[in-house]
């Protein structure tokens, strides 16, 4: 068994300083000399590529929610082909030593999960997921109009109140 020895783990603490100078430097630097405009379009929340006009209760198309699902799935495939591609060259190094089929049934294993995944992801383009199409364009355009009147409304009554 080898010593402890804590320059072994220096490399380590230098690549977290150079992380953390590195986001630390960016924040300063975009505070410093980005431009200090503050207008309400840019004070406003974004959530989703949804501007937040109405109530918090107000219905969203299905297709916010769809989309969101499809993002999760192509997510929780990520998770489960990078370990996998990571334990792979072992179990085909395990396969030739022990005379078992280690990585011959993970990479069929894997090829399942593909092809389950690769099912799922043709049906909800079939189903339209993935088109927003002319109403969702309709919808977006009445949203912009409603959100300039109240912009124009809210304008007026500063006028008025000064």
């Amino acid at each position: 068994m080898t010593e402890f020895n804590v320059m072994d783990y220096a490399p380590i603490g230098i690549m977290f300083l150079v992380a953390a100078g590195f986001g630390i430097s960016q924040l300063l630097v975009t505070q410093l000399i980005g431009p200090r405009k503050r207008t309400a379009t840019k004070l406003m929340p974004y959530e989703c590529g949804k501007d937040p006009v109405g109530g918090a209760r107000d219905r969203f198309s299905i297709k916010f929610y769809t989309v969101a699902v499809v993002f999760l799935l192509f997510d929780i495939e990520v998770l489960f082909i990078i370990p996998f591609a990571v334990a792979f060259k072992s179990l085909i190094a395990a396969e030739a030593s022990t005379g078992i089929y280690y990585g011959t049934v993970a990479l069929i294993e894997i090829l399942i999960f593909i092809a389950t995944f690769i099912v799922g992801y043709i049906y909800v383009w079939k189903k339209g997921t993935f088109d927003w199409g002319l109403q969702a364009r309709a919808e977006a355009r009445a949203e912009a109009k409603l959100m300039a009147r109240q912009r124009r409304e809210r304008e007026a009554e500063l006028k008025l109140a000064a």
